[in-house]
């Protein structure tokens, strides 16, 4: 990659000079409230080399996370005034072909040079960055001693952003759920178009929507396809998730200077939506979050470098259980329609355990239409619709297979009601889900925030019923996962 020699003496200019960067003029819709966002005063000089796809983020204070009255905003969203220092980010997602030069292989589900990486997990983003550093003649910034991450913040190599870094790149200056005044159309971000910004509540009532359905490509497409945001950073809303630096926890209410989020934890943050995600799930404060070790179909990378040297480290340790796939194993889920109840069957099967469905004490209606409503209402309002089953001897079974219908792009609500009301630490939890395009959604996402302290094995999507390969799918699902069949 050419670099060039930048001063950060040219901060100021660089500023002025995004558009150049991005390529796109900001609209001047998207011009930040001052009474909002307030930016720092210009760095000392202090010449270091930059790609010239970077993007210089003149830091600044502004509110992270998601006012109270944001539609289908999630409680760990809670607002605080944070202040991020001045920060280069790549204007663009890392790409297949440049994930492969340096690591040399190509773990990504779709295939294309220009494609972003993805089916990437957190410490392969760590080690990409590391290498990457090495490779063009920087210091590395990671030190890596198994499940335990150190950060060296006086490195000047590549790095993944900080979460604070990321969302205030991505505001670009404003308050909106997105960088854009309404929800991104098709036409602006590759998302599951078919589900725009508010869609759930006005399924029925389409009209009313500021922006309306559209392409849904079920792939990823090339870096830079469209319009990027007033910072000149492309694809900050879907395309591929991003991982960040920070475990996932809840924020602080008081104000922060350069957060680096909890020292430890077990499930990472990743942010930005996938090409598979709703609008809803591509807000900029919506956070996602994964075991560290895992990667997905649609999480990706983009990097970051610091425009000033730090000062400290920063060690982030994993405090996840170790788990085990096997011993005694229940086969627990939620179906409406029958093709997760199906499925469960197919699983009990062929592995011989022990079955139990999740019921309602007032079960969801059998009209389609309805129950769309019904699980929209109950996913909106966080509800936990009480359940006539239960699990008298759950402290018996050490792996769940948790089984369900993606609602809405995440679990159905007695899904929640089942995983708050049992202590699953120590024990693994291995969805399969029933879908109709959307494969996962962010239902592993609603999961893992509920079952922090159980293990996540490799989930299985099954489009509807599954058809004739079904079973076949099935075997090779439980054996990824160790589990015995009979």
């Amino acid at each position: 990659m050419r670099n060039r020699i930048l001063s950060l003496i040219l901060a100021g200019s660089m500023v002025l000079s995004l558009a150049a960067c991005g390529e796109k003029t900001p609209p001047a819709s998207s011009a930040p409230d001052s009474s909002e966002v307030t930016q720092s005063a210009e760095p000392a000089a202090a010449p270091i080399e930059v790609p010239e796809d970077f993007v210089l983020i003149q830091g600044g204070t502004f509110q992270m996370g998601s006012p109270e009255t944001e539609a289908w905003r999630s409680a760990d969203e809670t607002q605080h005034p944070v202040t991020v220092s001045n920060f280069y980010m790549s204007a663009y997602e890392v790409t297949q072909s440049e994930y492969a030069e340096i690591m040399g292989e190509n773990p990504s589900n779709f295939s294309g040079d220009t494609l972003p990486v993805e089916n990437v997990s957190w410490l392969d983003a760590v080690a990409y960055c590391n290498a990457r550093s090495e490779a063009e003649g920087l210091t590395p910034v990671y030190t890596v001693d198994g499940q335990t991450v150190t950060w060296d913040r006086s490195a000047i190599g590549y790095r993944l952003p900080t979460e604070a870094e990321w969302e205030y790149a991505c505001r670009a200056g404003t308050t909106t759920p997105f960088y854009m005044e309404n929800s991104p159309s098709a036409e602006e971000a590759n998302y599951y178009g078919h589900y725009p910004y508010q869609i759930e509540d006005n399924y029925f009532n389409q009209g009313v929507l500021e922006v309306k359905p559209g392409e849904y490509r079920q792939t990823t497409v090339p870096v830079g396809s469209f319009e990027g945001n007033p910072n000149g950073l492309y694809d900050m809303h879907g395309n591929v998730s991003e991982w960040v630096w920070d475990y996932y926890g809840a924020y602080p209410t008081e104000e922060q200077t350069d957060p680096t989020g909890p020292d430890s934890g077990t499930l990472r943050v990743y942010r930005g939506g996938g090409w598979n995600d709703f609008a809803k799930n591509v807000r900029s404060a919506y956070r996602a979050t994964m075991e560290q070790g895992k990667g997905s179909f649609n999480i990706g990378i983009r990097l970051v470098l610091n425009a000033a040297a730090g000062t400290g480290s920063v060690a982030g340790t994993n405090t996840q259980n170790t788990g085990s796939s096997g011993g005694n194993v229940l086969i627990a889920y939620f179906t409406w329609g029958g093709n997760t109840e199906g499925i469960a069957e197919e699983i009990q099967a062929q592995t011989g355990a022990d079955l139990f469905e999740i019921e309602l004490v007032e079960p969801y209606s059998s009209d389609y239409n309805t129950v769309l409503n019904q699980a929209q209402r109950d996913q909106s309002e966080q509800a936990r619709p009480e359940l006539s089953t239960h699990v008298e001897n759950m402290e018996d079974y050490d792996t769940i297979l948790l089984g369900y219908p993606n609602w809405w792009a995440s679990i159905p609500m007695p899904v929640a009601s089942f995983l708050e009301e049992y202590d699953f630490s120590g024990k693994t939890i291995i969805p399969f889900c029933s879908h109709g395009g959307g494969r996962f959604g962010q239902s592993l996402t609603a999961i893992a925030k509920l079952a922090p302290d159980a293990v996540m094995g490799e989930a299985l999507s099954i489009h509807y019923s599954g058809g004739a390969s079904m079973p076949d799918d099935v075997a090779a699902w439980l054996d990824t996962n160790h589990i015995s069949a009979n």
